[in-house]
């Protein structure tokens, strides 16, 4: 098994790219200890002592390391234990399944009108369409949250949560390609 890593625009945070799937559908984050004990494999990486973040893409691991920490020697660790686990096998998850992992509801309730159906089936198609990808290629994920008066509430994770670029982001990049398609978009916010 060959690791490639790639940098992501979070100086904090390096993009570990496996060569085959790390999930077969979804994310998940793992932003501290306590999350972590639902994985082997983001326990050891909380484990580690310099990891502040963990994120599961599709085909791809991003670490976030702390304030501080220093890459140059972060790195083969991460690295060594990522090889190490999925060389043996070893179940990316605790227990016999992942009934026991808790997964944040798609959509906050930010008061939907129904009316408004329509509006939020483009929008949900835009972002999985064209900026998800985008993001998963930054070492991150992006999630629909809601939509209300003309206002789309988004969350950024991995890389993406926390990256200093992460605002312009979502107000220059997501936010005009959401306007520009669905006209009842005017604001796009961080949920």
């Amino acid at each position: 098994m060959y690791i490639e890593t790639e940098t992501t625009p979070n100086p904090a945070t390096l993009k570990f790219l496996l060569g085959e799937p790390v999930m077969a559908s979804g994310t998940r984050e793992f932003v501290n200890d306590e999350e972590a004990k639902a994985s082997p494999l983001a326990q050891a990486l909380f484990g580690l002592g310099d990891v502040t973040g963990v994120f599961f893409g599709r085909d791809f691991i991003s670490v976030t390391a702390g304030e501080g920490a220093d890459w140059s020697a972060l790195k083969g660790q991460v690295v060594s234990l990522l090889l190490d686990h999925f060389v043996s096998g070893a179940p990316l998850f605790s227990g016999p399944d992942a009934s026991g992992i808790s997964v944040p509801a798609e959509d906050a309730d930010y008061g939907e009108d129904p009316a408004d159906a329509d509006i939020v089936i483009q929008i949900k198609e835009l972002i999985e369409s064209r900026v998800r990808p985008a993001v998963a290629n930054d070492g991150g994920d992006i999630v629909y949250r809601g939509f209300r008066e003309g206002v789309v509430y988004l969350q950024m994770q991995g890389s993406c949560s926390g990256c200093p670029s992460s605002s312009a982001t979502l107000k220059q990049g997501i936010e005009g390609l959401l306007k520009h398609y669905v006209p009842e978009v005017t604001e796009v916010r961080a949920a």
